[in-house]
Protein backbone atom coordinates (compact mmCIF):
# COMPACT_ATOMS: atom_id res chain seq x y z
CA UNK A 1 0.00 0.00 0.00
CA UNK A 2 2.64 2.43 0.96
CA UNK A 3 4.22 1.80 -2.44
CA UNK A 4 1.41 2.99 -4.24
CA UNK A 5 0.82 5.95 -2.05
CA UNK A 6 4.15 6.82 -3.15
CA UNK A 7 3.87 6.19 -6.92
CA UNK A 8 0.30 8.21 -6.77
CA UNK A 9 1.92 10.91 -5.14
CA UNK A 10 5.18 11.30 -7.32
CA UNK A 11 2.62 11.14 -10.34
CA UNK A 12 0.70 14.17 -8.65
CA UNK A 13 3.81 15.58 -8.12
CA UNK A 14 4.89 15.24 -12.00
CA UNK A 15 2.13 16.50 -13.54
CA UNK A 16 1.64 19.20 -11.55
CA UNK A 17 5.44 20.23 -12.46
CA UNK A 18 5.18 19.28 -16.50
CA UNK A 19 2.00 21.66 -16.23
CA UNK A 20 4.04 24.52 -14.75
CA UNK A 21 6.70 24.16 -17.40
CA UNK A 22 4.34 23.97 -20.03
CA UNK A 23 1.50 27.12 -19.60
CA UNK A 24 4.45 28.99 -17.66
CA UNK A 25 7.74 28.94 -19.48
CA UNK A 26 9.55 28.00 -15.95
CA UNK A 27 12.77 26.77 -18.02
CA UNK A 28 15.33 24.39 -17.67
CA UNK A 29 15.22 23.63 -14.64
CA UNK A 30 12.26 22.83 -14.06
CA UNK A 31 12.39 20.51 -17.29
CA UNK A 32 15.28 19.04 -16.04
CA UNK A 33 13.33 18.32 -12.65
CA UNK A 34 10.66 16.48 -14.48
CA UNK A 35 13.32 14.38 -16.66
CA UNK A 36 14.60 13.43 -13.25
CA UNK A 37 11.37 12.52 -12.02
CA UNK A 38 10.11 10.46 -14.81
CA UNK A 39 12.94 8.56 -14.21
CA UNK A 40 12.14 7.89 -10.46
CA UNK A 41 8.78 7.16 -11.61
CA UNK A 42 10.31 4.27 -13.35
CA UNK A 43 12.11 3.03 -10.52
CA UNK A 44 9.02 3.65 -8.30
CA UNK A 45 6.95 0.87 -10.99
CA UNK A 46 9.75 -1.72 -10.56
CA UNK A 47 9.97 -1.03 -6.53
CA UNK A 48 6.01 -1.43 -6.56
CA UNK A 49 5.96 -4.51 -8.77
CA UNK A 50 8.83 -6.30 -6.99
CA UNK A 51 6.93 -5.45 -3.64
CA UNK A 52 4.08 -7.07 -4.53
CA UNK A 53 5.58 -10.02 -5.79
CA UNK A 54 6.96 -10.74 -2.50
CA UNK A 55 4.09 -10.33 -0.07
CA UNK A 56 3.28 -13.59 0.64
CA UNK A 57 0.26 -15.38 -1.23
CA UNK A 58 -1.96 -18.59 -1.19
CA UNK A 59 -4.48 -20.67 -2.63
CA UNK A 60 -6.45 -19.74 1.07
CA UNK A 61 -5.86 -16.32 0.59
CA UNK A 62 -9.22 -15.08 1.85
CA UNK A 63 -11.43 -15.41 4.77
CA UNK A 64 -11.41 -18.06 7.28
CA UNK A 65 -14.57 -18.38 9.90
CA UNK A 66 -14.48 -19.95 13.26
CA UNK A 67 -16.67 -20.18 16.37
CA UNK A 68 -15.01 -19.28 19.46
CA UNK A 69 -16.55 -18.26 23.05
CA UNK A 70 -16.18 -15.69 26.18
CA UNK A 71 -13.17 -17.45 27.86
CA UNK A 72 -11.21 -13.73 29.16
CA UNK A 73 -7.96 -13.13 28.67
CA UNK A 74 -8.36 -15.60 25.60
CA UNK A 75 -10.95 -14.98 23.90
CA UNK A 76 -13.61 -12.58 24.30
CA UNK A 77 -16.31 -10.42 21.84
CA UNK A 78 -15.40 -8.00 24.01
CA UNK A 79 -11.82 -7.47 24.09
CA UNK A 80 -9.19 -5.37 22.30
CA UNK A 81 -8.00 -8.02 19.33
CA UNK A 82 -11.10 -10.19 20.31
CA UNK A 83 -8.40 -11.44 23.05
CA UNK A 84 -4.87 -13.01 23.30
CA UNK A 85 -5.05 -16.29 21.75
CA UNK A 86 -7.27 -14.66 19.08
CA UNK A 87 -5.28 -12.60 18.25
CA UNK A 88 -1.91 -14.78 18.19
CA UNK A 89 -3.89 -16.98 15.31
CA UNK A 90 -5.31 -13.75 13.17
CA UNK A 91 -1.94 -12.82 13.18
CA UNK A 92 -0.45 -16.36 11.83
CA UNK A 93 -2.94 -16.13 9.39
CA UNK A 94 -2.61 -12.21 8.26
CA UNK A 95 0.52 -13.10 7.31
CA UNK A 96 -0.48 -16.02 5.20
CA UNK A 97 -2.78 -13.98 3.15
CA UNK A 98 -5.74 -14.97 5.37
CA UNK A 99 -8.43 -13.00 7.37
CA UNK A 100 -9.95 -14.38 10.49
CA UNK A 101 -13.40 -13.93 11.00
CA UNK A 102 -14.46 -15.04 14.62
CA UNK A 103 -18.24 -16.04 15.99
CA UNK A 104 -18.87 -16.06 19.59
CA UNK A 105 -21.03 -17.85 21.23
CA UNK A 106 -22.18 -20.10 24.47
CA UNK A 107 -19.65 -23.23 23.99
CA UNK A 108 -21.57 -26.09 23.66
CA UNK A 109 -23.33 -24.00 20.70
CA UNK A 110 -20.11 -22.74 19.40
CA UNK A 111 -18.89 -26.37 19.80
CA UNK A 112 -22.38 -27.50 17.63
CA UNK A 113 -22.37 -24.76 15.06
CA UNK A 114 -18.68 -25.28 13.86
CA UNK A 115 -19.93 -28.80 11.96
CA UNK A 116 -21.26 -26.25 9.34
CA UNK A 117 -19.04 -26.27 6.05
CA UNK A 118 -18.91 -22.15 6.45
CA UNK A 119 -16.75 -22.95 9.44
CA UNK A 120 -12.72 -24.27 10.27
CA UNK A 121 -13.89 -25.40 13.51
CA UNK A 122 -13.76 -24.04 16.89
CA UNK A 123 -11.06 -22.42 19.46
CA UNK A 124 -9.76 -22.32 21.17
CA UNK A 125 -10.28 -25.91 22.70
CA UNK A 126 -8.16 -28.28 25.22
CA UNK A 127 -7.11 -31.25 23.35
CA UNK A 128 -9.65 -33.10 25.63
CA UNK A 129 -12.49 -30.64 24.27
CA UNK A 130 -11.75 -31.80 20.69
CA UNK A 131 -15.05 -33.10 19.78
CA UNK A 132 -15.46 -36.90 17.23
CA UNK A 133 -15.82 -35.27 13.85
CA UNK A 134 -13.05 -32.56 14.53
CA UNK A 135 -9.00 -33.31 14.94
CA UNK A 136 -6.79 -31.11 17.00
CA UNK A 137 -4.40 -28.01 15.06
CA UNK A 138 -0.95 -27.91 16.30
CA UNK A 139 -1.08 -25.58 19.43
CA UNK A 140 -1.82 -21.70 19.03
CA UNK A 141 -1.15 -20.65 22.47
CA UNK A 142 -1.09 -22.09 26.27
CA UNK A 143 -3.30 -22.46 28.93
CA UNK A 144 -3.23 -23.38 32.87
CA UNK A 145 -5.01 -25.87 34.99
CA UNK A 146 -4.41 -24.95 38.74
CA UNK A 147 -5.68 -25.05 41.94
CA UNK A 148 -7.07 -21.67 43.41
CA UNK A 149 -7.95 -20.82 47.02
CA UNK A 150 -9.68 -17.80 49.20
CA UNK A 151 -6.69 -15.97 50.02
CA UNK A 152 -5.29 -16.81 53.39
CA UNK A 153 -7.29 -20.17 53.22
CA UNK A 154 -3.80 -22.01 54.16
CA UNK A 155 -5.43 -25.07 52.69
CA UNK A 156 -2.88 -28.08 52.55
CA UNK A 157 -3.19 -30.87 50.07
CA UNK A 158 -0.83 -33.72 49.04
CA UNK A 159 -1.56 -34.40 45.45
CA UNK A 160 -5.84 -33.90 43.40
CA UNK A 161 -6.35 -37.25 45.52
CA UNK A 162 -6.04 -35.95 48.55
CA UNK A 163 -7.45 -32.28 47.51
CA UNK A 164 -11.00 -33.93 46.65
CA UNK A 165 -10.68 -36.79 49.71
CA UNK A 166 -10.75 -33.61 52.33
CA UNK A 167 -12.02 -30.74 50.64
CA UNK A 168 -15.09 -29.44 48.50
CA UNK A 169 -13.71 -28.32 44.98
CA UNK A 170 -15.41 -26.16 42.26
CA UNK A 171 -14.88 -27.24 38.88
CA UNK A 172 -16.26 -25.81 35.60
CA UNK A 173 -19.16 -27.97 34.60
CA UNK A 174 -18.30 -27.29 30.74
CA UNK A 175 -14.72 -28.42 30.85
CA UNK A 176 -13.36 -31.63 29.64
CA UNK A 177 -10.69 -32.14 32.51
CA UNK A 178 -7.92 -34.25 32.00
CA UNK A 179 -8.15 -37.87 33.06
CA UNK A 180 -6.40 -37.36 36.60
CA UNK A 181 -8.72 -34.90 37.60
CA UNK A 182 -11.86 -36.51 35.88
CA UNK A 183 -10.55 -39.49 38.14
CA UNK A 184 -10.69 -38.00 41.13
CA UNK A 185 -14.24 -36.58 40.83
CA UNK A 186 -15.72 -40.04 40.32
CA UNK A 187 -13.66 -41.13 43.42
CA UNK A 188 -15.41 -38.40 45.66
CA UNK A 189 -17.97 -37.20 43.84
CA UNK A 190 -19.50 -35.89 47.53
CA UNK A 191 -16.77 -33.16 47.68
CA UNK A 192 -17.27 -31.84 43.43
CA UNK A 193 -19.00 -28.61 43.05
CA UNK A 194 -20.04 -27.58 39.76
CA UNK A 195 -20.03 -24.19 38.54
CA UNK A 196 -20.98 -23.21 34.50
CA UNK A 197 -18.53 -20.21 34.34
CA UNK A 198 -15.37 -19.08 36.66
CA UNK A 199 -17.57 -15.76 37.73
CA UNK A 200 -20.07 -18.03 39.56
CA UNK A 201 -16.90 -20.37 40.55
CA UNK A 202 -14.82 -16.98 42.28
CA UNK A 203 -18.37 -16.16 44.24
CA UNK A 204 -18.58 -20.10 45.50
CA UNK A 205 -14.99 -19.63 46.82
CA UNK A 206 -15.35 -16.83 48.45
CA UNK A 207 -18.62 -17.36 49.76
CA UNK A 208 -17.34 -20.34 51.41
CA UNK A 209 -19.37 -22.75 49.57
CA UNK A 210 -16.44 -24.32 47.81
CA UNK A 211 -12.74 -24.50 49.53
CA UNK A 212 -10.89 -24.70 46.34
CA UNK A 213 -11.00 -24.64 42.54
CA UNK A 214 -9.56 -25.87 39.81
CA UNK A 215 -9.46 -23.91 36.56
CA UNK A 216 -6.90 -21.49 34.64
CA UNK A 217 -5.93 -19.41 37.11
CA UNK A 218 -5.38 -16.82 34.61
CA UNK A 219 -9.47 -16.99 33.42
CA UNK A 220 -10.67 -16.84 37.42
CA UNK A 221 -8.31 -14.15 38.41
CA UNK A 222 -9.45 -12.47 35.16
CA UNK A 223 -13.55 -13.22 35.85
CA UNK A 224 -13.53 -12.35 39.76
CA UNK A 225 -11.64 -8.92 38.90
CA UNK A 226 -14.45 -8.14 36.84
CA UNK A 227 -17.02 -8.30 39.65
CA UNK A 228 -15.03 -7.13 42.53
CA UNK A 229 -13.63 -10.12 44.01
CA UNK A 230 -9.69 -9.71 44.89
CA UNK A 231 -9.43 -12.22 47.75
CA UNK A 232 -8.80 -15.31 45.67
CA UNK A 233 -5.17 -17.20 46.01
CA UNK A 234 -3.24 -19.13 43.43
CA UNK A 235 -2.02 -22.17 45.01
CA UNK A 236 -0.62 -23.93 42.20
CA UNK A 237 -0.79 -22.49 39.02
CA UNK A 238 0.36 -24.99 36.65
CA UNK A 239 -0.72 -28.16 37.67
CA UNK A 240 -1.15 -28.72 34.00
CA UNK A 241 -0.15 -27.15 30.96
CA UNK A 242 -2.54 -27.17 28.48
CA UNK A 243 -2.49 -26.64 24.46
CA UNK A 244 -4.79 -24.33 23.07
CA UNK A 245 -6.29 -25.61 19.38
CA UNK A 246 -8.11 -25.38 17.06
CA UNK A 247 -10.51 -28.14 16.53
CA UNK A 248 -11.18 -28.48 12.73
CA UNK A 249 -13.79 -29.86 11.32
CA UNK A 250 -12.52 -33.41 9.71
CA UNK A 251 -13.32 -34.00 6.60
CA UNK A 252 -12.18 -33.80 3.21
CA UNK A 253 -13.30 -30.24 2.27
CA UNK A 254 -11.19 -29.43 5.33
CA UNK A 255 -8.18 -31.84 4.76
CA UNK A 256 -5.99 -28.77 2.50
CA UNK A 257 -6.64 -26.49 4.91
CA UNK A 258 -5.99 -28.37 7.78
CA UNK A 259 -2.63 -29.70 6.50
CA UNK A 260 -1.51 -26.28 5.55
CA UNK A 261 -2.69 -24.60 9.09
CA UNK A 262 -0.76 -27.14 10.64
CA UNK A 263 2.73 -26.02 8.55
CA UNK A 264 2.23 -22.56 9.17
CA UNK A 265 1.46 -23.28 12.92
CA UNK A 266 4.71 -25.37 13.19
CA UNK A 267 6.75 -22.98 11.47
CA UNK A 268 5.73 -20.18 13.92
Amino acid sequence: MVDFEIKLNHTIFYNLIQDSAETKDLGDKYKETCMVLKKFGSFVLIVTIVAALMVPTTAFAGAWRITSLDWQPYSGSDMRDQGKSIAILKDVLARNGIELIVEFYPWRRAQYLARQPKYLGYFPAWPEEVAEGFVASQPVDWSYIGVLAPTGSNLTWENIDTLYKNHKVATIVTYAYPREIEDAMKRFPGNVITSPNETLCAKMLVGKRAEAAITDPNVMLYSAKQVGITNIEILKKDLRKKALVIALRNDDANRERIEFLNKILTEN
